[in-house]
């Protein structure tokens, strides 16, 4: 959109004239440089033609905010129309009640109509003293008869015009470390004048001619101390000036461009519409907004445009929360890109251009941290030079006024960062205060300054003070930050917290709890002397589970199953996250609402897996209390075990399933029905995809163990719920490993369901031993045994038997690199596996040092022959015994005996025939305790 042809006079014909002749005298293209130039001018003519009085502003800038209040206090209009998102207005009320710096925010968690990637969407509009919008917002709330109007378009807006295709809606390339610059999160910024150049090329020009590191070191060296005591006339060119140039000098992003006309359409727009309705004249009016807008040349600008107006699309189905969070100096500088410590620097000068200039701010009444709010001046204002209506041609050609220097302000700045350096750990003295003080001005003179600023003071420190870099030591870069108030951080009074929020404060108040103070708290609960206390703890507890950590941490007491701590301590650090307390007010009325919500949304969304369901479950009984939550998340646990087609999560889940029965059992008289269920479901999905497992080589041990201790450590209540054992033992057969750790697992899944006789397993493994080839994969054999012992717990002693025999025999060259995975694999399951282990290899070792030169290991001991007894006894037992020689032999196989039976009425030989003639002969108690079972006498010997 091109602008309107300038006319012929009019008060900046000179300049126009000048400034073509120059771009003659210097361009090597004349024409390019004529139109850039003239065509700034143009801009600056045509804003200032507008009936609607256009302010421009950048953004926390002191000079905009000086300008502001003077205007103010002159004009005295009726209507202030402000760029800033116009569904923001309802809370700038509630400023009152807040410590600046704060961001107004507009905060949506499910979103409807845009992309559901981009979930939570949250804009945030902070607001600091220096700043023009905070001067037009306190002097139109405060003032009777002045209306204020936010024209620039909706959060809704802010997200449908993105493109679709991004991948984010925060810019998050540069994480800030700084715990305070993170008070925003991902949150999208919008605030009002964002006046830096577009054209790389144009800003590191700049910045290498004016001897600057950084932008917002030139923008305070060449346009806030020139501007600060500037008449409004000057400042009004001069920024429309610096508006039209970096509008015009910017690179083709078809996209960005697209979205600032579509801004300002939005705005004039809304401008339009709201002076037809108030009837209010447009010269009684004011327009705030960037000076990159006030350079605007779209079609519909100005009230007298005979543009059509611009069709301002719906807004999205989302439902937006709207409230006030902390920010500070350092989140400021991390959402926009601007330098450390710039909006500390701009502070600083604010408040002495206040103090130099003899100006009252305009501040809301009640204002927390502030004075009354005020606009008078007990200055005059110096004239801008030129002809009448031309600022421009005298300030661009007059010199730059050089202030004394304030050896005052200095030699306070040089004191006060020595102080403060030696409080954070540096050995700083007297004598670096003089060097700071005297390289400050020495910086100052090499880069054509005639008074040191903040910027020449902070690098004079950092090369006086910072003569070691100490890890976690703060800088001393930092450190000067601090000392012009960077670490100043905003707060949010009560009456302006959401209901939650308020709740939570009133909640913990009891506890000796201040929301207020930004430190870390340290609290004591004695919930045994104190038992009214329980219910704070109940929140805190809460808490914990619903704010990030490092916000609520318990140092002494824990919340599980059934467990109540008697004594607490707490490290409470809210007031250093509020903003994280707000946004979860945006979630609910109370936090018991909001905790509600999170465990149905976290077991119905679409990863959800059966171990996040049964963490619900246990998160609903020690937070919330009571079986209706707990019963709705079980019941939900059962469907998504059903539906799993991977065993992931089987250890999770074998884990909290346990701890639930247990719990169930212990403190009610029946289990639940999703508890049956969730037993009989798994018991059936777990043998159905166990041969699956079995041969798949992406499945490890841990998950196939969990199966195994599912399936046999649930048997017996899913025998009585009515599964059939025949299931698992078609799984267990149907299943043919490869690898051999799973082998070894399904040897002792055979040998749990009685299929692998302890003897054949004690075989197979010395048939391992023995083979040369097996022997290097021998350790995998053991791998697969040690994760056993989760599912079979009986076979401890047999796995230490296995573990000391593989000591014993294996060589170093296959042993060491083994040992590794077996350390591994003990401590990641050293609860379960390590205390068997330890029990049963305790039972084996001696007791005693003597002892242990003729210990000889069980498993080495010799096979006993049998002994030569006396004739065995004859009577009823033996009878009995020889009738039935079933039961003995069942006896004799568990116990890897075998034994041989004398014919049928043949008289039994003395001692017995065989080990199994041998063990009764050897154990005569054995008869005699079975007989006096059967109430039946035996003879005496």
């Amino acid at each position: 959109m091109t602008a309107a042809p300038p006319p012929p006079g009019g008060p900046f014909a000179a300049l126009r004239a000048q400034l073509g002749d120059a771009a003659t005298a210097f361009a090597d293209t004349p024409d390019a440089l004529h139109g850039i130039l003239t065509g700034m001018v143009d801009d600056v003519d045509r804003a200032l033609a507008e009936e609607l009085e256009i302010f421009p502003v950048c953004h926390h800038s002191p000079a905009s905010a000086l300008a502001m209040v003077r205007r103010l206090r002159e004009k005295q209009p009726k209507v202030i129309y402000l760029e800033l998102c116009e569904d923001l207005a309802p809370l700038l009320g509630e400023l009152r009640n807040c410590t600046l710096p704060v961001a107004v925010q507009a905060f949506a968690s499910r979103v409807d109509g845009h992309p559901a990637d981009w979930a939570p969407l949250s804009v945030v509009a902070p607001i600091t003293e220096a700043s023009a919008e905070y001067q037009a917002i306190a002097y139109a709330l405060d003032t009777p008869g002045v209306e204020l109007v936010l024209v620039d378009r909706s959060t809704d807006h802010v997200f449908q015009w993105l493109p679709r295709d991004r991948d984010g809606v925060a810019d998050t390339d540069a994480r800030p470390a700084d715990e305070d610059a993170a008070l925003h999160g991902d949150a999208v910024g919008v605030e009002i004048g964002d006046l830096r150049p577009g054209f790389a090329e144009l800003e590191a020009y700049l910045l290498h001619h004016g001897r600057v590191r950084h932008w917002s070191e030139w923008w305070d060296q060449y346009v806030e101390q020139p501007l600060a005591g500037a008449d409004h006339d000057t400042y009004r060119q001069v920024m429309v000036l610096i508006g039209s140039l970096f509008r015009r000098l910017r690179p083709a992003d078809a996209d960005r461009l697209d979205r600032d006309e579509e801004r300002e359409r939005y705005m004039w727009t809304r401008i339009r519409q709201h002076l037809a309705t108030s009837g209010v004249p447009a010269g009684e009016c004011l327009h705030v907004c960037g000076a990159f807008h006030a350079a605007s040349r779209v079609e519909q600008f100005g009230t007298g445009s005979d543009a059509p107006p611009y069709e301002i699309t719906p807004r999205t189905g989302t439902h937006w929360l709207y409230g006030l969070i902390p920010s500070s100096n350092s989140a400021i500088e991390a959402q926009f890109g601007l330098a450390a410590g710039s909006v500390s620097v701009a502070g600083a000068t604010w408040r002495k251009a206040v103090q130099r200039s003899g100006l009252t701010p305009y501040r809301l009444d009640g204002q927390r941290g502030g004075r009354r709010r005020g606009g008078r001046a007990r200055k005059a204002l110096p004239a801008g030079d030129g002809p009448a209506g031309d600022r421009l041609t005298g300030f661009l050609s007059a010199p730059p006024a050089l202030d004394a220097l304030d050896e005052a302000e200095l030699l306070g700045w040089s004191v006060d960062i020595v102080r403060l350096a030696r409080r954070n750990g540096y050995l700083a003295s007297t004598a670096d205060a003089i060097a700071v003080f005297e390289t400050a001005i020495l910086l100052a003179g090499l880069r054509n300054r005639a008074r040191p600023t903040p910027y020449d003071f902070a690098d004079a420190a950092v090369t006086c003070i910072e003569k070691d870099v100490v890890p976690g030591r703060r800088d001393v870069r930092r450190l000067c930050e601090i000392l012009l108030g960077g670490d100043r951080v905003g707060q949010v009074g009560y009456d302006a917290l959401p209901p939650l929020a308020r709740d939570v404060v009133d909640r913990l108040r009891p506890l000796g709890i201040d929301v207020e103070k930004r430190g870390v708290q340290r609290i004591l609960l004695d919930l045994r002397a104190q038992p009214e206390l329980a219910g704070g703890s109940d929140l805190l507890w809460m808490l914990r589970h619903l704010l990030p950590p490092g916000v609520l941490r318990p140092i002494m007491g824990e919340r599980r199953l059934g467990e109540r701590s008697v004594q607490e301590s707490w490290d409470v650090a809210l007031g250093r996250h509020q903003r994280t307390l707000i946004e979860l007010g945006y979630e609910g009325v109370t936090v018991e609402q909001v905790l509600e919500q999170r465990l149905r949304r976290s077991v119905r969304a679409p990863r959800a897996t059966a171990a996040v369901a049964l963490a619900a479950v246990e998160d609903a009984l020690t937070l919330l209390g009571g079986r209706r939550l707990a019963d709705e998340l079980g019941a939900r646990a059962v469907e998504l075990l059903a539906a799993e087609r991977t065993v992931d999560d089987a250890p999770e889940v074998l884990r909290r399933i346990r701890r639930l029965l247990a719990h169930y059992r212990a403190t009610e008289p029946a289990l639940p029905p999703w508890c049956q269920d969730f037993v009989t479901a798994g018991y059936a999905h777990y043998c159905t995809l166990l041969p699956t497992v079995f041969a798949d080589e992406e499945t490890g041990m841990r998950q196939v163990a969990a199966m195994l201790g599912f399936l046999f450590g649930m048997e017996s209540l899913a025998m009585s719920l009515g599964c059939d054992r025949t299931q698992l033992e078609l799984a267990v057969a149907q299943s043919h490993p490869e690898a051999p750790a799973k082998v070894a697992l399904l040897w002792a899944a055979r040998h749990q369901l009685g299929l692998l006789p302890l003897a054949e397993l004690r075989a197979r493994c010395a048939d391992l031993l023995a083979n040369p080839l097996v022997v290097p994969a021998f350790p995998q054999y053991l791998s697969g045994l040690v994760r056993a012992l989760e599912p079979v717990p009986t076979l401890a002693p047999f796995v230490v038997e296995v573990l000391s025999g593989a000591f014993a025999r294996l060589p170093d060259a296959v042993l060491l690199p083994w040992l590794p995975t077996l350390i591994a694999t003990l401590r990641d399951e050293a609860r379960d596996l390590v205390p068997a282990l330890v029990r049963e290899a305790g039972r084996s070792l001696p007791g005693t040092l003597p002892a242990l030169d003729a210990w000889v290991p069980p498993w080495q001991a010799p096979t006993p022959r049998p002994v030569t007894a006396p004739a065995a006894p004859v009577g009823p037992v033996h009878d009995l015994l020889v009738a039935h020689p079933a039961a003995c032999d069942a006896v004799a196989a568990l116990l890897g005996c075998a034994g041989d039976w004398p014919p049928t009425g043949a008289a039994a030989p003395a001692g017995g025939t065989g080990e199994v003639g041998a063990l009764l002969a050897a154990h005569p108690a054995v008869p005699d305790t079975v007989a006096a079972l059967l109430d039946r006498a035996v003879p005496a010997p």
